[in-house]
């Protein structure tokens, strides 16, 4: 209802929608956003047996923490809009192989932007030490690294 106006968008009943997905680059910023606008979101976790990102919060089969070194679609916290349906935050870090155009480097917002360059900035933390030296070509390698992990292609070293 919008006021005194019935809309009849849907006759699905509220709350009737569970496990839809959001998927996130950083699962921790987003996490973080949607707790500061007061909503009631889980821990990040991930799911040490299968399927146990479907289970209700305290079921067993979760542990608290990222995926280890954030494993691309590992880490998840939960929540339920106004209406009581349920929602799955994915963090998706590496795209897998065909799941965008490779040719398209696209990132929504100044946010999923700033994570892809922090996500290389580490990246090439670990590049520099590797080689034992600075690469003062780092702005090339930055952005060869964030179309290869749009792409869903295989990142730099």
């Amino acid at each position: 209802m919008l006021g005194s106006v019935r809309l009849n968008v849907t006759s699905a009943a509220p709350g009737s929608a569970q496990g839809l997905y959001l998927v996130v680059s950083d699962i921790g910023a987003a996490r973080e956003e949607l707790a500061a606008r007061g909503v009631d979101v889980s821990d990040v976790f991930h799911p040490e047996t299968p399927g146990a990102q479907f289970q209700p919060d305290g079921t067993s089969g979760r542990v608290s923490a990222p995926a280890p070194d954030h494993a691309s679609y590992s880490s998840f916290a939960t929540f339920s809009d106004p209406d009581g349906n349920g929602w799955l935050l994915q963090e998706v870090t590496t795209r897998l192989p065909g799941r965008i155009d490779a040719a398209e480097t696209v990132y929504a917002s100044a946010a999923d932007l700033a994570s892809g360059l922090r996500r290389a900035a580490a990246a090439h933390g670990e590049h520099e030490k590797r080689t034992g030296e600075a690469d003062a070509n780092w702005p090339d390698w930055y952005a060869e690294y964030m179309v290869a992990e749009r792409a869903g292609t295989e990142l730099p070293t």
